[in-house]
């Protein structure tokens, strides 16, 4: 049972800072392509960046890159998402997916393509 626990989420204000987690169990970790996504009240869910199993593919929404970025530590089989410069329309409930053995044509960008996903932790960004 693989299971995917987000934390970190918090009321920010725009220009703050803040650190979210996402915690992993249940199959090996390091096989797993992974991915932050959010979702913002009335909107479709969105890619915010993507990593590979070996951390050394990282991908990123253009509305993020450079002032967000996505790491992991597959020892404590954890991803991160370190937001920085945060805006009030980064507001929204962040979520964490798992895709294990991605084949060729896997995208990060594709949300259906994940198998798992995690419940999420809101970000709030005031102005």
């Amino acid at each position: 049972q693989v299971q995917l626990v987000e934390s970190g989420g918090g009321l920010v204000q725009a220009g703050g800072s803040l650190r979210l987690s996402c915690a992993a169990s249940g199959r090996t970790f390091s096989n797993a392509a992974m991915g932050w996504f959010r979702q913002a009240p009335g909107k479709e869910r969105e890619f915010v960046g993507g990593i590979s199993g070996s951390g050394g593919t990282r991908y990123y929404a253009d509305d993020v890159r450079g002032r967000f970025t996505i790491s992991r530590d597959n020892a404590k089989n954890t991803i991160y998402l370190q937001m920085n410069s945060l805006k009030p329309e980064d507001t929204a409930v962040y979520y964490c997916g798992a895709a294990f053995a991605p084949g060729p044509t896997f995208s990060y960008r594709r949300d259906y393509q994940y198998d798992y996903w995690g419940q999420g932790t809101q970000v709030t960004v005031s102005s």
